[in-house]
């Protein structure tokens, strides 16, 4: 699988809608897991990789109407050279959600399920790893997996969604391992020790 362009083009692209450090260290996340949930599975890298870092390439024009979000992906992915497959799968991690109508939309295939999973369980790693004063190197499942079931912690982040690495075949210890794994990997890049 091609890519129309190159990781640093779609960091430059990136910056040109989303300006904000939390927003970036999101983005850098989901790369990193999908990289690693493409690596596990013996996928493109870079393609899963570039799934990952341009997700939510719309945020930084749509977040102050979230319904909004990923009605302008699409326009914006096309322009950069990206084909509708592409831009169907990053559409398809706002399946379910009150966006773009896509509330009673289904994901249905592998790399799109990843997405999903990997772009949620980010959320839930860094709270973690600032928790415990911004430490992602000793990180354990265990620790990750009782934070996990406390629902208070981190609320806005939909277990459900974390729950579908069911559906690549993955329990969801080995999925928070593979994703702890993924962020460790960058953790310079984001802050984290």
């Amino acid at each position: 699988m091609s890519l129309p362009i190159s990781r640093q083009q779609a960091l430059e692209f990136l910056k040109k809608y989303n300006q904000t450090e939390r927003d970036f260290v999101h983005f850098l996340e989901s790369e990193a897991v999908m990289k690693e949930l493409a690596g596990k599975f013996g996928e493109d890298v870079e393609y899963w990789g570039m799934l990952g870092l341009l997700h939510d390439i719309d945020w930084g024009v749509t977040k102050n109407n979230p319904q909004e979000h990923l009605t302008q992906a699409p326009k914006l992915l096309k322009e950069m050279g990206f084909d509708e497959n592409f831009i169907q799968i990053i559409v398809s991690h706002g399946y379910g959600f009150d966006c773009a109508g896509l509330q009673d939309k289904k994901r249905t295939s592998k790399i799109e399920f990843a997405l999903a999973c990997a772009e949620t369980i980010n959320g839930l790693i860094h709270s973690y790893a600032l928790m415990r004063g911004k430490k992602i190197s000793d990180m354990q499942v265990k620790g990750l997996k009782k934070k996990f079931k406390d629902k208070a912690f981190a609320a806005a982040v939909d277990r459900n969604i974390i729950r579908e690495c069911e559906n690549l075949d993955l329990g969801l210890d080995e999925f928070f391992d593979i994703s702890i794994k993924g962020i460790k990997k960058i953790k310079d890049e984001i802050g984290l020790e």
